[in-house]
């Protein structure tokens, strides 16, 4: 006879168990089915991070530029240095020479100087060392050796000077590097958030950028402003035939601008040289703490490690080169984006 067993029931803490599970994974299932879809930021945030990234990117900029110029700088002075050694083991080749033409004629007449002997064979540091042998010599003798001795020891300063030169070339090539390569970055990352707008929003933000240049052009033009001086004058004239220029990171012109290579450049047209970054620029004349005071064609500096610069127009405006994806143009002074520090009449 078959018997019949009951089927083993499951223990209540694996009923307990299962049903958790299924319960959290029905919650789960649940929560994911009903959640929204993370939210593209919007044309302002992305704006408000542009910008950001934008102002990073000017600031590593003008670093780039301040060892862009440190390292031209450094190649003219080690270029010059080497031309002197040149020159300079050439004159000591000559008074070498001279002094063994004088030791050749004495060893042909069985003369020969001991002194001058002992020249041609060791240091004449070391030979003028022995008081000695002076007494040997002659006056026109004594004088060549001391010219020689002169000779090598400036050679020896300069190689010595020319080596750290170039050590400290090194050195800048690899910091102008590694700027470039953050400016390089941040503009990546900039332009990457820029196409991740739709095509409306990238016309709206364009929209709002032209409206903000034509605004403040007409509030510079429609008030009249005395230059500081003829060359203020002459420098900002230049700066106004240059509007519409795209900005470019350490462009000096004439077809692109960053903003303290306008600045440099717009001086420079009008005769007078001022350095090329625009924390140099600070130093370049009177400075000018209201902005009441400033007249047309003053340098006119933001943020507090004056990383901008750019041209005093009148009323409250400036003429700069914004950042990247802009042009040179006229600004309001409160839409830059960083405080007014002070401006510099040069």
């Amino acid at each position: 006879m078959a018997s019949h067993r009951r089927p083993k029931q499951p223990s209540r803490a694996r009923v307990t168990v299962l049903t958790t599970a299924a319960a959290a994974a029905v919650a789960f299932s649940s929560q994911a089915a009903n959640a929204a879809p993370s939210e593209k930021p919007s044309k302002d945030e992305v704006k408000a991070k542009v910008d950001k990234l934008y102002e990073e990117a000017e600031q590593a900029t003008e670093k780039y530029n301040g060892a862009k110029e440190k390292q031209e700088k450094l190649q003219k002075e080690i270029s010059t240095i080497q031309d002197n050694v040149a020159r300079g083991q050439e004159e000591l080749n000559e008074l070498r020479d001279s002094l063994g033409l004088a030791a050749a004629s004495q060893y042909r007449t069985g003369s020969i100087d001991p002194s001058v002997q002992l020249f041609l064979s060791a240091d004449p540091e070391d030979y003028l060392d022995k008081a000695s042998t002076l007494d040997q010599l002659s006056s026109q003798q004594v004088e060549a050796l001391k010219k020689v001795q002169e000779k090598q020891r400036e050679l020896a300063q300069e190689r010595a000077e020319a080596s750290e030169k170039l050590k400290d070339l090194a050195s800048t090539r690899t910091e102008l590097g590694k700027k470039k390569k953050e400016v390089q970055g941040k503009l990546s990352s900039a332009q990457k958030l820029l196409n991740s707008l739709t095509a409306a929003q990238k016309a709206e933000l364009a929209a709002e950028q032209n409206r903000a240049s034509r605004t403040s052009e007409r509030d510079a033009l429609d008030v009249d402003v005395p230059p500081g001086s003829g060359r203020a004058a002459a420098a900002f004239a230049f700066a106004q035939s240059q509007l519409g220029k795209p900005y470019v990171y350490g462009a000096t012109g004439m077809s692109s601008f960053d903003c303290s290579g306008l600045t440099s450049r717009a001086y420079a047209a009008a005769g007078v040289q001022i350095p090329r970054t625009s924390e140099a620029q600070t130093g370049a004349g009177t400075k000018i703490y209201s902005v009441s005071q400033l007249k047309v064609g003053d340098l006119v500096f933001f943020f507090n490690d004056l990383h901008h610069v750019g041209l005093y127009a009148g009323n409250g405006q400036i003429i700069h080169a914004p950042r990247t994806g802009t042009v040179v143009r006229y600004e309001s002074m409160d839409t830059i984006g960083g405080p007014f520090m002070f401006g510099v009449r040069v």
